[in-house]
């Protein structure tokens, strides 16, 4: 039998509803409270759901409860560092969605609170998660491509998508884009690299998206399309191409990574892994390509590739003592402290070394 871990869920909106979706497959999980201050997303995820369970207007009162053993958080951005200090009060296991904070103060708040306690605290940073993304880590960690110099990643995708009161639409909120969304991909380089970023130059605008969207008089002011480049502490150099315009794309992750014997490649949803060894100028080229599989379970309970449902089991077994915490906080404050750093540099026109920012 496996132990019954009681989950509460503060921010009940799109995501949390793919929380619900991956925990209904997850053996010894069970949702017995929900937090958010909007009834609407209160509603929809007890339709998720299929039952009825105890509600609450704020992360206090469902701490208060008594009714959970681990939380969930998926309250937008802003709202983390409000929402985590009754949690880590209560003493309860955490996964924090990404990113873990908006500003450099309470992403360093979060990962000291965090460091204290001796609770499962985890950064959910799905991406680690897509079976392809697995395959290709494990590979370059194996050696196949001899020593990593340079990483490639590519998301070209859809813009971002409406929520509560359009609250993702200013940085303010969000951290900015290349917080918000690309620390998924700054901790993948942190991963795969096995380094830490010394210098960040990022060239990025708002061009396409929201230009004609206007809340209370004010333009929206998210980066919707950018370049990232960045420098690590072991040599290896990585980028980042980010579209979120470009929702016909075949794949919406591309990542490729080169070594001194070969490249390898991981095309995202298609699943593919192509291996391509150094054959010299002119010789036949030896590629080798590969479907990884993806359970069709976890693919149809999200829309992250499987990923959510395979970090749910990851910490389901952390918070049942079955297994290590593999994304701390300390790795989410890594990833704002990159995506902060791209933020500024796009803002300024200039590189921006990592120490600036005191790290």
């Amino acid at each position: 039998m496996v132990e019954q871990v009681r989950y509460g869920l503060v921010g009940a909106g799109m995501m949390g509803v793919e929380h619900i979706t991956n925990l209904a497959i997850t053996p010894g999980a069970v949702v017995t409270a929900l937090a958010d201050p909007t009834p609407s997303s209160l509603n929809h995820s007890q339709a998720a759901l299929g039952r009825s369970v105890p509600t609450f207007d704020s992360a206090a009162a469902l701490a208060a409860s008594g009714l959970c053993d681990a939380v969930i958080v998926a309250s937008p951005n802003y709202t983390h560092r409000l929402v985590l200090e009754p949690l880590f009060e209560a003493g309860l296991h955490i996964l924090c969605e990404k990113p873990l904070a908006t500003t450099m103060d309470d992403a360093r708040w979060v990962a000291e609170r965090a460091a204290a306690t001796d609770k499962v605290f985890w950064t959910a940073m799905e991406y680690r998660y897509m079976p392809p993304a697995v395959e290709f880590i494990r590979e370059i960690k194996d050696g196949r491509i001899g020593r990593l110099q340079m990483l490639s990643i590519r998301e070209h995708r859809f813009p971002f998508l409406e929520k509560v009161a359009d609250w993702n639409r200013f940085s303010r909120n969000t951290g900015g884009t290349m917080v918000e969304k690309c620390c998924h991909f700054f901790d993948l380089m942190r991963l795969i690299t096995g380094a830490e970023a010394v210098r960040v130059y990022c060239s990025g605008a708002m061009d396409v998206n929201h230009l004609d969207e206007r809340y209370d008089g004010e333009t929206p002011d998210i980066i919707d399309n950018s370049y990232t480049t960045v420098d690590f502490d072991n040599g290896v150099r990585a980028m980042l191409d980010l579209s979120m315009f470009a929702d016909g794309a075949e794949n919406q992750e591309e990542i490729a990574a080169v070594g001194d014997q070969a490249r390898l490649d991981v095309l995202i949803p298609e699943g593919a892994l192509v291996y391509s060894p150094r054959v010299g100028f002119r010789n036949e080229k030896k590629v080798e390509r590969r479907i990884v599989h993806t359970d069709e379970t976890a693919l149809n309970a999200g829309s992250h590739h499987g990923s959510t449902f395979y970090q749910h089991q990851k910490f389901n077994a952390a918070v049942r003592g079955a297994g290590p915490v593999e994304v701390t906080a300390h790795d989410g404050l890594m990833a704002v402290a990159i995506g902060t750093a791209a933020e500024i540099s796009a803002r300024e026109h200039r590189v921006v070394e990592m120490h600036e920012l005191g790290m």
